[in-house]
């Protein structure tokens, strides 16, 4: 018997992974905003995720990283 659309739906809501995405998305469209702000007018989503990719990514991950990390020792 094959999963409801529901229960799928609510697997990935809940996986680690789509939690990740989100995340990183967020961080992008705040990108956006902040650019866009800069020169006045809007720089689009595809321009501002690669700008954030090329400057912003790898530091934003390793401290999501870290942070996972400490919240794993404390937790234990």
């Amino acid at each position: 018997m094959p999963p409801k659309q529901e229960d799928q739906s609510q697997f990935v809501k809940n996986s680690v992974l789509y939690k990740e995405f989100l995340a990183e998305r967020e961080e992008i469209l705040k990108h956006k905003w902040i650019e866009s702000e800069k020169v006045g007018a809007d720089i689009g989503f595809e321009k501002a995720l690669l700008d954030w990719i090329v400057k912003h990514r790898s530091s934003w991950r390793d401290k999501r990283i870290k942070e996972a990390r400490a919240e794993t020792k404390a937790a234990s």
